[in-house]
């Protein structure tokens, strides 16, 4: 049976909402949601928390993950996630023995441990390299041409409108899950590389916490739908 282990990068720099990875949603830091999910899900051995931020920290330890400090060089707004994670598989002991590494997006608390289980299950089922969490979309898309006429992107804007079932399926990556083969990420050093299968979360929401506005809808949803009990 493949060892997994899951690593939630959480920088403490943020623009958009101030200290928003140890900002309580739901009664609860951010941050936390994604540890209880990961530490839920029945496919996880170890949970790592990556961090630059002392706070952040200190709430990986209290909520029962285990706190890696991260280097002033990979921290940065320029740092990438993989950059994150490659450091933690090198540094961390539990990194070691696994043989599938999953990382987690801190800003999509609703995120699931059958989430996160559906995701690592669907990669060793398929043999895949790399499985990713996505939602099904049916918004149509536009660029914005030079003299400001408006290109269609996923549809022709000269035919008459499609039904949405009769336009092909089409999906979003929602940059919460992620399921890899961890001697091979290293290797690419890239969240996507060989055969990448993309897992389908019907029940997955749609929204990026990046501004305050996002932060009030996301927590107004969570409290009218009461997912996962996580209201307190």
């Amino acid at each position: 049976m493949e060892r997994v282990v899951a690593i939630i990068p959480a920088r403490g720099g943020s623009k958009g909402i101030p200290g928003k990875n140890t900002k309580p949603f739901l009664g609860m830091p951010l941050v936390a949601h994604s540890i209880r999910a990961a530490l839920g899900a029945e496919t996880i051995s170890d949970v790592i928390v990556s961090s630059d931020d002392d706070a952040i920290l200190t709430v990986a330890e209290d909520h029962g993950a285990l706190a890696l400090k991260r280097p002033a060089n990979i921290s940065g707004d320029e740092a990438s996630t993989e950059s994150a994670v490659v450091h933690a598989l090198a540094t961390v002991d539990a990194c070691r023995l696994a043989d599938v590494v999953v990382f987690l997006q801190c800003t999509a608390p609703l995120t699931t441990s059958s989430e996160i289980d559906q995701v690592v299950r669907t990669r060793a089922a398929m043999n895949a390299d790399t499985a990713f969490s996505v939602v099904d979309v049916h918004a149509f898309l536009w660029e914005i041409a030079p003299d400001g006429t408006g290109i269609g992107v996923n549809h022709d804007a000269t035919k008459p409108r499609q039904r949405r079932q009769d336009r092909p399926k089409e999906y979003r990556e929602t940059g919460a899950i992620y399921a890899l083969r961890k001697d091979a990420f290293i290797e690419a050093g890239d969240r996507f590389f060989g055969r990448s299968v993309p897992v389908i979360l019907p029940d997955a929401v749609e929204i990026d916490l990046d501004t305050p506005r996002d932060w009030a809808l996301l927590e107004a949803f969570a409290k009218t739908t009461d997912l996962q009990g996580l209201v307190k």
